[in-house]
């Protein structure tokens, strides 16, 4: 009685834990924040604030990538420190919310 059907079956490659979130997930959470507080700055703000520990802890955890976090605080630095209007010209401006972005003059490459 060698054949059994409800034998174990070999494992295959193991799935990891961690499900990453991509860059765009990031930014759309962090621009939804802002659109449904788009007449309350100071309360995206606070949100902000408050996503800003939870993507330290992701990165520290290794969930999130080093460039991802750089590019979420700079737009979080610039949305924390505008005036409310500039925070409704942030909220205007599309290539604000692209993965990429970066502030005037802070295009740095690997060719320099």
């Amino acid at each position: 009685m060698g054949w059994w059907p409800f034998g174990k079956k070999s494992k295959g490659p193991a799935i990891p834990d961690v499900i990453r979130r991509d860059t765009r997930s990031w930014l759309s959470d962090l621009q939804e924040i802002c659109e449904r507080n788009f007449d309350a700055p100071e309360e995206a703000r606070r949100q902000i604030r408050q996503m800003a520990g939870e993507w330290k802890d992701s990165n520290e955890e290794g969930v999130m990538e080093d460039s991802l976090f750089e590019g979420l605080n700079m737009r979080a630095y610039r949305l924390l420190n505008c005036t409310d209007d500039e925070f409704s010209r942030w909220l205007d401006d599309l290539n604000f919310w692209k993965p990429g972005w970066r502030p005037d003059g802070t295009r740095e490459t690997d060719e320099s």
